[in-house]
């Protein structure tokens, strides 16, 4: 070779070491979302990233704010109910039930036994079909297909409950004040069980697809672990506290309703796999709550007594001036409503306080100095709902 193409070369092989040398070091700035096949949301992550390793985090909401306690206070009481529905939108029974217990509470409305046995029973089922999206996309995420194809079909059967019960299947705006929109219609009792019987053996099915698959387990324990410490100082509830090692579940520690008439356990990790508090813990909780209420719905459909179903309450009743808060166990954490009345026929303030609001700021703790591609895994375990952040 030529010297002189001999020096073009070195000169070019300088130039780009130089190049390499001057990238190296730098943080590369991702933006996950708005809108992102792997969201659960209009949510947007700002993602900084030195190489393969995550340096920092910055959620951004507000995409979907629709200003839903400034809409409480321009209805009435039961005009709110609907709203409530778009709170979770995968637990709206359970948003439902923790709304009207509030309105209910401030008025010293008592509502019949029946209702409450048919209060929780929906509750735990819209539990089990929540769990069931969790149990999909969690395989979606760590690169499995098929069980969100199996939670779907299940799930399939809740929603036709539903369906037969209210005439909705997703938003169904059956809870009321006093009780529920209508009785359980004819047959409900007989397929509620067969669902039971149906369901409680596909868990064991889908322990053996996907909760103790080795490639799940290498994907998700040990990672993004939350220490119980962090979880209680970022004020996570529900499944994701549980995971942490916390036994705290407000159907056990504050019972409302008739949960104190019903045995159930509250399933606590225990490190099978992994650290107590990581991705696969959070998952695996799930999984054993799912059994749990299953349990819930059995003995409620045995001890559902017979009788009126809805306190009547006047159309534009007027709640006595006072303020009250109620919480209670959602799907994925504690839901609670803080409810000032002034006298008047619509809330002088009403105060919506979700759990994926809370859960939403422990990502940066638990996925900062990790893999670039361990956040989405982690991101899907904390099982958020960008509706209950922006509200």
């Amino acid at each position: 070779m030529p010297e002189s193409e001999t020096a073009k070369q070195s000169e070019g092989f300088s130039e780009l070491s130089r190049a390499v040398s001057t990238f190296v070091g730098e943080e590369l700035v991702i933006n996950f979302g708005p809108q992102h096949p792997s969201m659960h949301g209009v949510l947007r992550l700002i993602v900084k990233s030195e190489g393969e390793i995550v340096s920092e985090i910055t959620p951004v909401i507000g995409y979907l704010h629709r200003g839903m306690e400034k809409i409480a206070e321009r209805l009435n009481y039961h005009q709110f109910m609907p709203y409530t529905d778009r709170i979770d939108y995968l637990a709206s029974m359970n948003c439902n039930f923790a709304y009207a217990a509030t309105v209910e509470k401030l008025a010293g409305i008592e509502i019949p036994k029946r209702a409450e046995y048919i209060r929780v029973i929906m509750a735990e089922l819209n539990r089990i079909a929540s769990h069931l999206v969790f149990f999909g996309t969690a395989g979606l995420e760590s690169g499995a297909w098929t069980p969100i194809v199996y939670a779907f079909r299940e799930r399939e059967y809740i929603v036709d409950l539903f369906d037969m019960t209210c005439g909705q299947r997703l938003t169904y705006n059956y809870f009321r004040i006093g009780g529920v929109a209508d009785d359980l219609p004819k047959g409900f009792m007989e397929k509620a069980r067969a669902f039971c019987d149906y369901f409680e053996p596909k868990i064991k099915e889908y322990n053996e697809l996907l909760s103790y698959n080795e490639i799940f387990i290498k994907r998700t324990a040990n990672v993004a672990v939350l220490p119980p410490e962090t979880a209680v100082k970022y004020s996570v509830t529900g499944p994701n506290l549980r995971a942490s090692g916390v036994k705290w579940d407000l159907r056990k520690n504050e019972p409302y309703s008739i949960y104190p008439e019903i045995d159930f356990d509250i399933p606590v990790s225990s490190g099978e796999k992994g650290m107590v508090g990581d991705t696969w813990n959070r998952y695996i909780i799930r999984m054993r709550e799912m059994e749990e209420s299953v349990k819930i719905i059995r003995q409620c459909l045995d001890k559902i007594p017979e009788g009126d179903y809805l306190t009547k309450v006047p159309r534009l009743f007027k709640a006595p001036p006072g303020e009250v808060y109620c919480r209670f166990e959602n799907p994925r954490g504690e839901l609670g409503f803080y409810l000032i009345s002034d006298g008047g026929k619509s809330p002088y303030r009403l105060k919506i306080r979700t759990p994926s609001f809370a859960h939403l700021w422990v990502l940066p703790e638990i996925s900062t100095g990790g893999m670039i591609s361990d956040l989405i895994v982690a991101f899907g375990s904390l099982d958020l709902v960008v509706p209950e952040i922006d509200r």
